[in-house]
């Protein structure tokens, strides 16, 4: 089982997972490549002077190899998910950093594209909430449209799936109801106590 896959509640399942365009690795590609070719320019030339030379410019070729390796390894670990019940950020290689935010909670997204990023299909998508960060703003990732739509589409789903908003005379009876589908396991205590607040804020 993957981190990811840890990450997920009881009947949550991943929708759609994109990440950064490729272009976002464009200028370490032309730096490390610039980089190396400059290493090798001096080494060949150095083969008629100093054969030692050439051995130290295969060394050296390991820094911008080894930079643009690690600079994919965080690339490839940088994930956009949306799942059935929220949208999560996940970054990072060995420390972990994760951000989400539920669908129930996403009041608009904002979507731009250059140019460019139409005829690549990248472009920035910015999620609107009313929780308290208020904004993600995910800059570059590959297919904004779909990833657009499918969150949308979860959100129209997630909102058709729950029940009219509830009168304060029939909140005592969904609690008991809530907590009876606690006791048989149907939903987890996390969801319980998250329902529960929400209807109990709506007695005030």
């Amino acid at each position: 089982m993957g981190y990811v896959d840890r990450l997920l509640a009881r009947e949550e399942k991943i929708v759609f997972v994109t990440r950064q365009h490729w272009i976002s690795l464009l200028p370490t590609i032309l730096v490390d490549l610039g980089i190396a070719i400059v290493i090798i320019a001096f080494s060949v030339a150095g083969t008629l002077f100093a054969p030692p030379l050439p051995l130290l410019g295969l060394i050296l070729l390991l820094i911008p190899l080894g930079h643009f390796l690690v600079r994919f390894i965080v690339w490839r670990n940088e994930q956009y998910i949306v799942t059935n019940r929220r949208v999560m950020e996940v970054k990072g290689v060995y420390k972990k950093h994760v951000s989400d935010s539920s669908l129930e909670k996403v009041n608009d997204v904002v979507m731009e594209q250059s140019a460019l990023g139409r005829l690549l299909d990248y472009g920035d998508v910015r999620i609107i909430t009313g929780a308290d960060i208020g904004v993600n703003l995910f800059r570059r990732i590959a297919h904004p449209i779909r990833f657009k739509t499918t969150m949308m589409d979860q959100k129209a789903g997630h909102s058709a799936g729950r029940p009219p908003e509830a009168r304060p005379e029939d909140i005592p009876g969904l609690l008991a109801r809530l907590d009876e589908l606690r006791q048989r396991g149907v939903i987890t205590p996390e969801e319980f106590e998250r329902e529960k607040k929400e209807l109990l804020e709506r007695l005030r």
